[in-house]
């Protein structure tokens, strides 16, 4: 009987002290950091603020919650750290550490510090999402300037233009469209003639400008030579050797070369003056 008493004595204990544990009420953190006049208390919600953070980074590193999902979590994540930079501020101001000073940088799962533009930052997938990837690439860096030195040592004949007919496109180009003009000027005088004869009229002489007038021959300077009869006179504005003065030349030519490569020096100076006393 008295076993069973205190069995019942203990039930009843135990769930007395349930009862009080329900009624008690939990403590919540502060709205604003500056309510909070105890340190060991603001060392507290510290820790309590990074405990959620971890958690949230950590859910946020599921590429496969959404985008939606994912741009809610950031924005909790970026929210709870600017209520953990006002709690370090806090407990500062209550004679505690200085977290921002001391404490570490903020590193993502691969070791590099967080990317963030204009204090907001980006964690796990929504690094990913769509306009933000472009955000942290970086511009490549302009080409360096050349100096003046490296201009000018590519300046060549090419660059003035010199060389344009060289590349074997621009000729057979020039050669096409001078037939074509040709062919068009050709074309035209050829209507504008038969109009004239169809109008009757007479057909004027066409000047010769291959004929030489005998007032422009130069006597003193050039050589007249004629062709078979019929044909046209030419004149020779510079003297113009013969067949056997230029055979002569040649033979004259062919002597001296064969005496440079044979006969001595002696020799030679002989044979000039051999010719001097000859007079040839």
């Amino acid at each position: 009987m008295a076993r069973n008493a205190e069995k019942a004595m203990t039930a009843l204990a135990r769930f007395r002290r349930a009862q009080l544990e329900e009624r008690k009420v939990k403590e919540r953190r502060p709205f604003l950091a500056s309510e909070c006049n105890e340190l060991p208390k603001a060392e507290k919600w510290r820790r309590q603020i990074i405990g959620e953070i971890s958690k949230k980074v950590a859910q946020i590193q599921n590429a496969g919650l959404g985008e939606f999902r994912i741009r809610d979590l950031n924005d909790e994540i970026n929210k709870l750290l600017r209520e953990k930079g006002h709690w370090e501020y806090r407990i500062k101001e209550l004679g505690g550490p200085d977290y921002a000073r001391i404490g570490p940088r903020m590193l993502d799962h691969e070791g590099k510090e967080v990317p963030g533009n204009r204090g907001y930052k980006y964690f796990g997938a929504a690094k990913d999402l769509l306009g933000v990837r472009e955000l942290f690439e970086k511009e490549p860096l302009p080409p360096p300037r050349k100096t003046w030195a490296e201009l000018m040592k590519d300046i060549d004949a090419e660059y003035y233009g010199y060389m344009d007919e060289d590349d074997g496109i621009l000729e057979p180009l020039e050669q096409e469209h001078e037939k074509k003009v040709i062919a068009e000027a050709v074309e035209k005088w050829k209507m504008e003639r038969e109009a004239r004869l169809a109008r009757g009229e007479e057909e004027e002489e066409e000047e010769n400008i291959y004929a030489v007038h005998e007032e422009e021959s130069n006597d003193e300077s050039g050589k007249e030579r004629e062709g078979e009869a019929g044909q046209q006179k030419f004149v020779a504005h510079v003297p113009v050797p013969t067949q056997q003065e230029i055979e002569k030349a040649l033979v004259q030519r062919k002597k001296m070369e064969l005496l440079q490569k044979y006969a001595s020096e002696t020799l030679l100076a002989q044979s000039e003056e051999a010719k001097t006393l000859l007079g040839l």
